[in-house]
């Protein structure tokens, strides 16, 4: 049996330690604020050489959950988790290799390759806020993307290729950068409605560059148009 002068020590311990969390979680919770976004996209690729070039865009859509800590009344640092599905259509002026787990085919010149990809990104960025106007306020926000090919598939109709894997020609890693903006229109002084238009684009290289394939840097890029919801925790 423990000794009562102990047991009594360490319950006021315990009371004291609740005492200081308390106000604590109270005050922590009035910095933070979570975000929940699901965002239609339009997305294209952009080459560097005339061999090879975009063939237009396609629609997609991400899944984007936020949490920003409040610098300031008007400042925040944001991070999170964003789930994108996009795509992009390339073409080749000259006949090329394209390599499937397994086996390798021939694409004949001028016919398009259908990229179907899904990304797994960390997103961080600096966020903006004006003073409210009425319900209303504006923001901007200026960041940084890390991240992962999670799926990688392609359609090339000219050989019966139908969203069939290609991750053997997709680069898994990269990097992005973003700028979004838009209007915070306040509910009820701690939950807001979020619309914008956000732009963002891959840093490096996407596609492989394998065997006599030509060298180029394809980026990838993409429209944003933003709709969410703001919970202050």
């Amino acid at each position: 049996m423990r000794p009562l002068k102990e047991s009594k020590v360490r319950k006021e311990a315990v009371l004291f330690l609740l005492f200081l969390l308390l106000p604590g979680k109270s005050m922590f919770a009035q910095d933070y604020r979570l975000g929940v976004f699901l965002n239609p996209l339009i997305s294209w690729f952009n080459t560097d050489i005339v061999e090879v070039r975009n063939e237009g865009s396609r629609a997609g859509i991400n899944l984007n959950l936020t949490v920003e800590k409040y610098l300031s009344d008007r400042f925040s640092v944001v991070g999170g988790m964003s789930l994108s599905g996009t795509g992009g259509r390339t073409v080749s002026r000259n006949p090329v290799m394209f390599r499937f787990p397994g086996y390798t085919s021939v694409i004949a010149a001028n016919n398009p390759v259908i990229y179907k990809i899904r990304y797994l990104s960390i997103p961080v960025g600096i966020k903006f806020k004006t003073y409210e106007m009425g319900l209303f306020s504006y923001w901007g926000e200026f960041g940084f993307d890390p991240k992962i090919v999670v799926r990688g598939r392609v359609d090339i109709p000219s050989i019966d290729i139908d969203g069939q894997k290609a991750m053997s020609e997709i680069k898994r890693f990269n990097i992005g950068y973003h700028l979004h903006g838009g209007i915070d229109y306040s509910i009820d002084g701690s939950t807001s409605l979020v619309v914008g238009l956000g732009f963002e684009s891959n840093m490096f290289d996407i596609t492989k560059d394998i065997g006599d394939q030509e060298t180029d840097r394809t980026s990838h890029k993409f429209l944003k148009f933003v709709f969410g919801v703001n919970f202050e925790l």
